[in-house]
């Protein structure tokens, strides 16, 4: 078994579930969480899916300065764009084609399209049943 995590944009999620139905695989769990990656948050440029046009000239941040940071020179406060985390744990013979899917459902050749990452599940169990394994991610 494996464990698939997929950060995503917020507008792919419909079409990602739906994808993730139509395979088999429609059992996973969904957080809303906050992250910034290469771009280390300047997402103006980049992220116009992710937020409205007014964004960047609306939100006036004004942070608290740590002691980190009166002691250092900072070129910009890190913002965190809104993405949503699944989680799905899938048979070792599918992760290869499910990924495939969530690639292409949520490529869109901007920053920010995401990142997926897949570890391997030593056991799963199903509370409800006690069934393992196998049998309780199916």
């Amino acid at each position: 078994m494996k464990e698939i995590t997929a950060v995503i944009r917020r507008d792919k999620l419909p079409e990602t579930k739906q994808v993730l139905e139509e395979l088999g695989y429609a059992s996973l769990t969904i957080q809303s969480v906050d992250g910034r990656g290469k771009q280390k948050g300047a997402m103006c440029a980049e992220m116009d899916s992710e937020l409205p046009d007014s964004f960047c000239t609306a939100v006036k941040l004004t942070p608290t300065p740590s002691a980190y940071a009166l002691e250092h020179t900072l070129p910009k406060v890190a913002l965190f764009v809104p993405k949503r985390l699944l989680t799905i744990v899938v048979p070792d013979d599918v992760v290869t084609k499910i990924v495939k899917e969530i690639i292409k459902v949520n490529r869109t050749g901007k920053n920010g399209d995401g990142k997926i990452f897949i570890s391997p599940v030593e056991g799963a169990v199903r509370v409800r049943t006690g069934e393992h394994d196998g049998e309780a991610i199916a």
